[in-house]
């Protein structure tokens, strides 16, 4: 008997199945879900500047508010840390002392090796075992961890120096850094002080892709490689096949999933949502398809720098920013909003909305202002946005 072919899902059922699991086809499934949960969940959340993580929360949990998790950073319970693909995350403790010795060689030791060269013989055990005694006798910023380094090898590239300790130490970046409506210069201790427990062990790869799947699924073995920046994870895909379901997608390629895993219907509702930039939900897949239009992939971008992403039916359709008092989603401020202590959220749609979708749009506008900047002037505007 010929084996089975397996079911073929294209991409609004592919899209429609990890907005569920994403959190932002339904806002809390059932019971409200914490934002401790929801960051366990999620597997961290990208935290290269303050405000992404607030508005991640914001867009995928019914009552957020952004003290929740600030409050989780002041006690320890999550931290900001640099794991998958060498970018920072906001985490939550456990994951930030095993997910770090996981995605240690997909990021941090793949960025080393570039900076070794410029180390001019230094022994690298050395300079981590000095990088960790100066960061665990006091949380320091990286320039002041940069002099203390030069003060014993006043002849090494600076820059090589304060890289190899960040990429061989787990380092976390300290509070009062990453509170919500605080500021602070970035500075560093090791996982181990912060939490006063030790690192590791990595976790097996087999439990990670259960996990991975649980958050982006049904996905391939390249596109949870493209999350984690591993390589060499069909091993554990092929050790996890008889637990778990296979599919295609539209260009036959092989995609694995958890059995119990939502797969809503393709025409189930997606209201629009509004995303931060780097949202791990459209950085997750070597294949981005099934949020992103081919047309407007580049137009999410500036340069290196991701956009904020407006999404309308699930997919990617334009770009957003705040300006004013609360609004952190952007670069740009508006002086003049700001000073009114009022703040405005503009809308660039790439498509043209119906009279339905241009609503919807302003309500979840409406809504993360309300949360971002509760007691601010709003103003929601669908128009250019000129950076």
């Amino acid at each position: 008997m010929a084996p089975k072919t397996p079911p073929v899902l294209g991409p609004r059922a592919l899209g429609r199945a990890t907005l569920d699991r994403q959190l932002l086809l339904r806002r809390d499934p059932g019971e409200r879900m914490t934002a401790e949960v929801a960051v366990e969940h999620l597997i961290g959340l990208q935290a290269q500047n303050v405000g992404p993580p607030y508005h991640a929360l914001a867009a995928r949990l019914h009552g957020f508010r952004p003290q929740e998790l600030s409050e989780l950073m002041a006690s320890r319970a999550v931290a900001r840390m640099v794991t998958m693909r060498s970018t920072l995350h906001t985490h939550g403790a456990h994951d930030c002392l095993t997910l770090r010795p996981f995605a240690q060689p997909g990021g941090p030791e793949r960025e080393l090796r570039m900076f070794t060269r410029r180390l001019g013989g230094i022994d690298p055990d050395r300079l981590a075992a000095v990088g960790r005694e100066l960061l665990e006798e006091r949380p320091r910023p990286v320039g002041e961890l940069r002099d203390a380094l030069l003060a014993r090898w006043p002849d090494a590239d600076p820059l090589a120096l304060t890289t190899a300790v960040r990429c061989m130490l787990p380092l976390v970046q300290t509070t009062p850094r990453g509170l919500w409506g605080r500021s602070g210069q970035v500075t560093l201790t090791t996982a181990e002080q912060w939490f006063g427990l030790p690192v590791g062990p990595a976790p097996e790869p087999e439990s990670v892709v259960r996990r991975y799947l649980a958050a982006f699924g049904p996905a391939s073995v390249r596109d949870m490689q493209t999350w984690s920046g591993l390589t060499r994870l069909k091993g554990a895909f092929e050790r996890l096949r008889p637990e778990l379901v296979a599919f295609h997608d539209d260009k036959g390629v092989e995609l694995f999933d958890l059995p119990e895993g939502p797969r809503p219907d393709p025409d189930t509702p997606a209201p629009p949502r509004l995303l931060p930039e780097f949202d791990n939900l459209l950085l997750s897949h070597a294949d981005r398809s099934r949020f992103v239009p081919p047309d407007f992939r580049d137009r999410l971008w500036k340069g290196n720098q991701a956009r904020s992403v407006l999404l309308v039916d699930g997919r990617a359709a334009g770009i957003w920013r705040t300006c004013g008092r609360g609004g952190s989603g952007g670069r740009k401020r508006d002086r003049d909003a700001e000073e009114a202590g009022a703040v405005t959220l503009t809308v660039r749609s790439f498509v043209r909305l119906t009279a339905a979708q241009r609503t919807a749009v302003a309500e979840e506008a409406g809504r993360l202002l309300a949360i971002v900047a509760p007691g601010a002037d709003h103003d929601v505007r669908f128009g250019e946005l000129t950076d």
